[in-house]
């Protein structure tokens, strides 16, 4: 088995909306804002070479929207998801696996492309992992976070065929990946844990988007129910603490790993490395 980082860009959100009741005074020093209280943040993806699977973990935001849509977002950056896999010597043809954490449009929408007048499947040899029950909460949103969850980046999916959902350590992935599911960002959020060179590395996804959301309190004012992420959140660092974890990063904008210590004020960051230096 052998990971790869896939960075396909950065964007920008609202520092308050990324660290919730925290006050802006604090996590500003974490990742200062620019002059509308917007924070860059990554949009780093995971590929797993596994035997003659080759699996990616999340896609992007995706380049399809029109100007309005990435007005609001700030598409930054050189990176992008087709760079980063020749990089590593590989392109979106050779990826047999999609597994979509869920399906909020950060996360998913490099899923699918404009291909002339029709969306199609930017993955032409691939299946599309997702569950069933969060299928179902992105395909019927709630008012709240609905704006979320474009109908291109999702039902194009399901029409290809190519869809198929799993269900937590079903066999469906290779043995030496499992599936943590998390209900408080929104619902039934997957999280693949990976055994890799004698370690557990985590794929963090939006349960713990960067480093500064470590502190229990830091839950983003995006998650449906943040008082289930809080118990997540310390139910999760506690097991990955004992265990030394290697906890992978999505969002973080400067760092892609980290393990956990205990201080005085809680579990926080031990060290900070790339991928590769693993």
């Amino acid at each position: 088995m052998k990971l790869y980082t896939i960075n396909t860009g950065y964007f920008k959100l609202d520092g308050g909306a990324m660290f919730g009741v925290v006050p802006k005074t604090i996590w500003n020093k974490l990742n200062p804002a620019d002059e509308n209280n917007m924070c860059s943040w990554a949009l780093r993806c995971l590929l797993i070479e596994d035997g003659d699977r080759l699996i990616l973990v999340d896609n992007g935001m995706g380049d399809k929207q029109d100007a309005k849509f990435f007005g609001h977002y700030y598409l930054h950056g050189d990176d992008s998801l087709d760079g980063s896999l020749a990089k590593n010597g590989f392109s979106r043809e050779d990826i047999t696996d999609v597994f979509l954490t869920h399906l909020h449009f950060d996360h998913c929408g490099g899923s699918i492309i404009r291909d002339k007048d029709k969306l199609v499947p930017a993955f032409p040899n691939a299946v599309f992992w997702s569950n069933q029950r969060h299928w179902k909460w992105a395909t019927e949103p709630n008012d709240r976070e609905k704006a979320s969850f474009l109908k291109e980046n999702i039902l194009p999916i399901a029409d290809s065929g190519r869809l198929k959902f799993i269900e937590t350590n079903s066999g469906d992935l290779p043995a030496s990946i499992s599936i943590r599911q998390v209900f408080g960002h929104t619902d039934a959020m997957m999280l693949p844990q990976v055994g890799y060179k004698g370690r557990t590395l985590v794929f963090m996804a939006d349960l713990l988007p960067s480093v500064a959301h470590i502190p229990l309190p830091y839950v983003m004012g995006y998650d449906m129910f943040p008082l289930t992420t809080l118990q997540e959140k310390k139910a999760f660092l506690t097991e990955a603490l004992q265990n030394d974890f290697v906890l992978f990063f999505e969002h973080d904008p400067l760092y892609e790993c980290c393990t956990l210590q205990q201080t005085e004020k809680g579990i926080r960051v031990r060290d900070t490395f790339r991928l590769d230096e693993l």
